[in-house]
C-alpha cells in the first residue's frame, strides 16, 4: 500500500494540475478525477465510510475546485470536506478555514488531521460567518457545506453566529471577480421561515437564493445530486431515519466580473 501512495499522488498531481491551466471555457474536472484523491491510502477509513452518502467527487467536480485556487470553507467542523479540498488545490493553492469559537468541537479534530500532515496548505481562521478572514477580492471559491442554516441558529450563551445579511456581503467581499459562492444544506419545506434553521437545522433553499442575489451574488445553476424527494422535511437533520439521506440542495453563484 505503501508503494501504491508513493506512485499515484504525483501522477494525481500532474493530471489535475494540467487541467487547472486548461484555457477558459474548458470544462470542470469530473468526478473521476476527484476519485483518486478519494482513494488515497493515508486517507482514514472513518472518513472514507461518508463517501457512499456525501458524494464529495461529484460535489467537488460540480463546484470546480482545481489546484492552485485559494479556497475559503465556511464553517470547516471537523474538516471532513477541508482534507479533500486541500488535496484537490496542491502545493500552490490555498485553503481558508472559518469556525465560529462557539462550535469548539472543530479544533481538536483539525489538530489531529494536521498533525497527520494532512493539511498543509490550510490556514485556520475563528470568526463569526459575518466577518471572514480573507482580503477583499482574494479568494476563487467560497464554499458552505451544510452551513447556511446556521445563521439562524443561536448556540447557548451566545447571542449568535452572525447577521444573515452581513455574511453574504461578507462573501462577496472576499470573492475575486468571477469568483463562485457555493452553498450546500439540508433543505426545509418551501415557505419554512429561516427560524428552522436553529430548530431542525434545515433551512428552505429559497432563502439562500434571495440572500445570495441580495448581496449581489449571480445564480449560476444547481445539482441534484444530493437530492432526496422522500425526505420528510420537516425532520430533524439528526433524526435516525433520515440522517445522512436529507433532501439536501447545492447552489453555485457567481461574483459579476
Amino acid at each position: 500500500m505503501r508503494t501504491l501512495k508513493v506512485s499515484l499522488l504525483p501522477i494525481i498531481g500532474l493530471v489535475l494540475a494540467a487541467c487547472a491551466t486548461a484555457p477558459a471555457g474548458v470544462p470542470s474536472l469530473g468526478a473521476a478525477d476527484y476519485a483518486a484523491i478519494l482513494s488515497d491510502p493515508a486517507r482514514a477509513e472513518a472518513d472514507k465510510k461518508d463517501d457512499a452518502a456525501r458524494r464529495p467527487a461529484e460535489v467537488l467536480a460540480f463546484a470546480g475546485i482545481r489546484p492552485g485556487a485559494t479556497i475559503l470553507e465556511m464553517e470547516v467542523g471537523r474538516g471532513w470536506y477541508t482534507e479533500i479540498l486541500s488535496a484537490a488545490v496542491g502545493p500552490t493553492g490555498k485553503i481558508i478555514t472559518q469556525n465560529p469559537a462557539e462550535f469548539a468541537y472543530s479544533s481538536p479534530a483539525l489538530a489531529t488531521r494536521r498533525a497527520a500532515g494532512r493539511l498543509p496548505n490550510v490556514v485556520e481562521t475563528t470568526t463569526h460567518f459575518d466577518k471572514l478572514e480573507a482580503a477583499d477580492g482574494s479568494v476563487d471559491k467560497v464554499l458552505w457545506i451544510l452551513g447556511p442554516h446556521e445563521l439562524y441558529y443561536v448556540p447557548k450563551d451566545s447571542t449568535g453566529l452572525g447577521d444573515p445579511a452581513k455574511a453574504y456581503a461578507e462573501i462577496m467581499r472576499v470573492l475575486k471577480p468571477g469568483g463562485e459562492f457555493i452553498a450546500m444544506d439540508h433543505a426545509a419545506n418551501a415557505g419554512a421561515p429561516s427560524s428552522t434553521g436553529g430548530t431542525i437545522h434545515r433551512i428552505d433553499p429559497a432563502i439562500v437564493l434571495a440572500s445570495a442575489k441580495a448581496a449581489g451574488l449571480v445564480f449560476v445553476e444547481k445539482s441534484d445530486v444530493l437530492a432526496n424527494p422522500q425526505d420528510d422535511r420537516s425532520k430533524m437533520v439528526f433524526d435516525a431515519t433520515i440522517r445522512r439521506h436529507t433532501d439536501q440542495f447545492l447552489f453555485r453563484f457567481r461574483k459579476p466580473s
